[in-house]
């Protein structure tokens, strides 16, 4: 993105000197910086605001009971990882917290679930069908509260910014049905290789 970045720039400003509105470009940049500083200041705000909320849910038990409702649909979806192994804990607690919007709880979980996995992959190095599966869900990330989105739409004036909550529900279960589909059917077209063995090449 770093590369796309410069890119854009260098054309940009190449396009501006070329044809004589250098001063139009200068003007655009300090306008859209003020604004950058406008909005980020407005989100501090919201963002704090959400997240705050959503910390208060954490420690009164919502992310714990939205667990205990998910880890039965898991177990199903993962049947080759055990009901007790912490791998299945943490993959439960990851994407209970993704449903509610909290992103930076639910990063250590998703991490921890993965080296979990990986302890149990009999081909390291190579993602199993359980890793690529959980991947995809955490990518998906179904929610039923965008905290960051609705903190963008507030900052930037939306009237009602928490209006997007059915479209957003509808399209993050929709992407997440489409992860879990496809990762399915790509497990039985792309079978895993055999454990190597110990010694051997």
């Amino acid at each position: 993105m770093g590369v796309v970045f410069v890119l854009l720039l260098v054309a940009s400003v190449a396009v501006a000197a070329a044809e004589g509105r250098m001063g139009l470009l200068s003007g655009a940049i300090a306008e859209s910086a003020g604004r950058a500083v406008t909005l980020s200041l407005g989100l501090v705000g919201m963002l704090s605001l959400w997240l705050g909320l959503m910390k208060v849910a954490e420690r009164a038990g919502l992310v714990a009971a939205l667990a205990r409702l998910v880890r039965p649909l898991l177990g199903r979806l993962f049947p080759d990882v055990p009901e007790d192994s912490p791998a299945m804990g943490a993959m439960v607690m990851n994407l209970s917290a993704n449903v509610l919007g909290l992103g930076n709880a639910a990063t250590p979980f998703g991490v921890k679930a993965m080296e979990e996995l990986e302890k149990a992959n009999p081909t390291p190095g190579t993602a199993t069908d359980s890793q690529a599966l959980f991947c995809a869900l955490n990518t998906a990330s179904l929610q039923l509260v965008p905290a960051s989105v609705i903190a963008l739409r507030a900052a930037a004036g939306a009237r009602q910014p928490a209006d997007i909550l059915g479209a957003t529900l509808l399209a993050s279960a929709a992407a997440a049905v489409t992860a879990v589909v496809a990762a399915k059917l790509l497990a039985r077209l792309y079978r895993a290789p055999p454990p190597r063995q110990e010694g051997g090449p």
